[in-house]
C-alpha cells in the first residue's frame, strides 16, 4: 500500500535549520557524504521513523515535500497524468536505491514518488 517513506526540507541555512530540527524533534541530521551535493540525511524518532533529507533550497518558492512508496513508477506516472495531475520529473534513478519522480497533483502541490530498486543505475 502507498505511504510517506521520504521527506525533503529546503533551507536556506542548514546550519541553523539543523539545530532547529533537532532540537525542537530530536531528529539526527548529519551530512549524507554525497560527493559533490551539500543533501543532510534526516531521521525522525518514535516508533515509526521515516527517513529524510534536507538542502540548500532550490527556487524561492519551493517547499517541504514526501515521497511516497509505490510498487511501479511506469505505472504511477501514468496515472498521475490520467488523474489531472503533471510529472514535473520523470523517472530518475537513485543509484544502488532505486528510482523517483516528482509530480503536482491538481490542487498545485508537489509531491514525490519513489519505487525502491537495488539494481538502479
Amino acid at each position: 500500500m502507498p505511504t510517506v517513506v521520504h521527506f525533503e526540507i529546503p533551507v536556506d541555512d542548514i546550519e541553523r535549520a539543523r539545530k532547529f530540527y533537532s532540537e525542537l524533534f530530536g531528529w539526527e541530521i548529519k551530512d549524507s557524504g554525497m560527493p559533490g551535493a551539500e543533501y543532510f540525511s534526516v531521521m525522525t524518532t518514535g516508533e515509526n521513523p521515516v527517513h529524510g533529507g534536507m538542502m540548500k533550497r532550490q527556487q524561492p518558492q519551493q517547499q517541504i515535500s514526501q515521497y511516497i512508496d509505490v510498487s511501479s513508477l511506469d505505472e504511477y506516472e501514468a496515472k498521475v497524468k490520467e488523474l489531472g495531475g503533471t510529472v514535473l520529473v520523470t523517472k530518475s534513478p537513485v543509484p544502488g536505491m532505486g528510482f523517483f519522480a516528482v509530480c503536482l497533483d491538481t490542487e498545485g502541490n508537489v509531491f514525490g514518488i519513489w519505487e525502491e530498486n537495488k539494481e538502479a543505475q
